[in-house]
């Protein structure tokens, strides 16, 4: 789906995916960041560019690369099943590159997808989702303050046709403000430590 939705908090940016951002995200990506994606391996610039123009063909995917404020591409993020009419939504496709783990990029991008889903969309319910083989997504999804829901069995079918669960968690409206203070203070925290150094 093509979009002009362009966020941006606490030195980080999220803009619309086009072909432009392909190499520099081609060069983030190996084997093992991207075990647990159900797509194949986008290590190159052109199976990168087949991957963006499946995010963006996609009719109820709202894709977005992360930039740093200096332009600087740090990964990609998205919405998708979009739904406006049971006022849901997930976010997901979520990577970023090695040098921005456990920074503050996934905090700020998840505040700024959350208030968006919920301020301005007026959504209901946020979902995640991950592989559940991959214990640093879940816990990074639970350190925003998601709740976890359950497990789909066999949800997940990988490039190699090996089949694996998928963990759900979510966010609902009514437990937003206390997710959006958990973030913004982890945020500064965040921020504080990084300007000390």
């Amino acid at each position: 789906m093509q979009h002009d939705l362009h966020l941006a908090a606490h030195g980080v940016r999220l803009v619309p995916l086009t072909r432009d951002h392909a190499p520099a995200l081609a060069g983030l990506v190996d084997t093992q960041l991207w075990a647990g994606m159900t797509s194949a391996l986008p290590d190159s610039v052109p199976a990168m560019e087949t991957y963006v123009d499946a995010a963006v063909a996609a009719p109820d995917h709202l894709a977005f690369a992360v930039l740093g404020s200096d332009g600087e591409v740090r990964g990609s993020t998205r919405f998708y099943e979009l739904n406006a009419g049971q006022r849901r939504v997930e976010i997901g496709s979520t990577f970023y590159g090695r040098d921005w783990w456990a920074g503050v990029t996934n905090p700020a991008c998840k505040l700024m997808l959350l208030r968006h889903a919920f301020e301005e969309l007026g959504l209901r319910r946020v979902a995640l989702r991950c592989d559940a083989r991959n214990t640093r997504s879940r816990a990074a999804i639970l350190k925003l303050g998601a709740r976890e829901e359950g497990r789909l069995r066999a949800h997940r079918v990988a490039p190699d046709g090996s089949e694996g669960d998928t963990l759900y968690f979510s966010v609902l409206s009514d437990e937003w403000p206390g997710v959006r203070e958990g973030l913004e203070g982890r945020l500064t925290a965040l921020t504080v430590v990084s300007e000390s150094r």
